[in-house]
């Protein structure tokens, strides 16, 4: 049988039906009449006729094809059947995909970021493909190692980001935990790395919880001057101590002065459940205050420049800094580590009251979560007392 050549090939010409191009040892070509050029390898399994395909004619050469043959052929000395082994290659294939740290972190992310602020998605996300997908993102969940968590941690915290370093470490064991789960891997290495990494200082928004130095704190927000919408919402953040991207980008559709409410949609919680925030009246004061200037738009607290934009995450600790008050003294955030603070310990209220304000996840004795709407007369009468509190701090 002379073998195939490519001046061959090229000379023959498409006809009515499939032409048959014959290569030694099996190897076939069809010429379609669409003009495409087929390879595939014709044997015998167990006396029965099989072909297998080796791929389009030129994108896989001659040359190509008869390597692919021969392989095939080897296959088939060892007692394999080529076309099986092909499948079970891909399946394979597939399975290594599936079992990829990253798309394992994925799945973990899509099921639980229903319950999560959008926010709160989007850093997790970005910490994953910033500092953990390039290192052991291709990695079975299966194989994955203590110590090549460890380094991926380490070149984290090399470049200055201690805490950015323990939250990768925290969330790559909770992916790990999530594929044991659902049967792609068998443990989790990350509790072996306890200690390994430097304890994060400064993890806690730093809080002043001294009710002295508390007066003078709010003495000084008072007595602050700068654009409205920054003044207003420092002043305000105290008073409901609610997480300060959540009270930058409150609207006004949220709010019922009348009723002294306010209702945080889902979407804009950390949490992704709504939240009531009882209001003083101080708090209303302070809402009226500012009702002239933006109550016509979207925003409570816009910017100077765009009426149509909330004022941003750095405005209201640029505030603080501007007046003494640095990171490491207080941050908006550590409002609320003070109000729980001295809730509890100064003005005796029940820590599940507290943390229900805080928006914390709070269970009955049952395991059952809370509404939002429970221990609501309660949790005013809280926020007014808080609110009067602090106005005996000014003075």
């Amino acid at each position: 049988m002379a073998k195939l050549t490519d001046a061959l090939i090229k000379q023959t010409k498409p006809g009515e039906k499939a032409i048959r191009l014959l290569d030694e040892d099996g190897l076939v070509m069809l010429v379609q009449p669409s003009g495409a050029r087929w390879w595939r390898f014709r044997y015998r399994f167990q006396g029965t006729a099989k072909m297998l395909s080796l791929g389009v004619y030129p994108d896989t050469s001659l040359k190509q094809a008869r390597e692919k043959r021969d392989e095939a052929r080897r296959l088939l000395a060892d007692g394999v059947d080529p076309g099986v082994h092909r499948r079970l290659t891909k399946n394979m294939a597939a399975d290594a995909g599936q079992d990829s740290f990253e798309s394992v972190a994925r799945e973990w992310i899509a099921k639980e970021s229903v319950a999560w602020a959008k926010s709160h998605a989007d850093k997790i996300i970005q910490r994953m493909e910033r500092d953990v997908f390039p290192w052991l993102g291709k990695r079975s969940v299966r194989e994955i190692t203590a110590p090549e968590i460890l380094a991926c941690a380490r070149r984290v915290e090399e470049r200055g980001a201690l805490d950015t370093a323990h939250r990768c470490k925290q969330n790559i064991g909770q992916v790990m935990r999530y594929a044991i789960a659902i049967g792609r891997a068998e443990r989790n290495p990350v509790p072996d790395l306890q200690g390994a990494l430097p304890s994060a200082k400064g993890s806690h928004f730093a809080a002043i919880t001294d009710p002295v130095q508390l007066g003078k704190l709010l003495r000084a927000i008072e007595a602050c001057s700068g654009f409205l919408s920054v003044r207003c919402a420092l002043r305000l953040l105290p008073r409901v101590f609610t997480r300060p991207g959540e009270l930058r980008k409150a609207e006004w559709s949220e709010f019922d002065l009348d009723g002294a409410t306010w209702s945080i949609p889902g979407e804009r919680m950390k949490s992704g459940q709504p939240h009531i925030v009882p209001l003083s009246t101080q708090a209303v004061a302070i809402l009226k205050e500012i009702h002239p200037f933006s109550g016509g738009g979207q925003f409570v607290f816009p910017t100077p420049r765009n009426r149509n934009a909330p004022i941003s995450d750095m405005s209201l600790n640029a505030a603080l800094k501007s007046l003494g008050y640095s990171g490491e003294q207080q941050t908006c955030h550590g409002f609320r580590a003070t109000a729980r603070t001295l809730l509890d310990e100064v003005l005796g209220f029940r820590i599940e009251l507290i943390e229900h304000q805080l928006a914390h996840a709070v269970r009955d004795p049952l395991g059952r979560a809370y509404n939002r709407t429970v221990h609501l007369s309660e949790r005013r009468k809280m926020m007014q007392a808080w609110s009067d509190y602090l106005d005996l701090q000014v003075k």
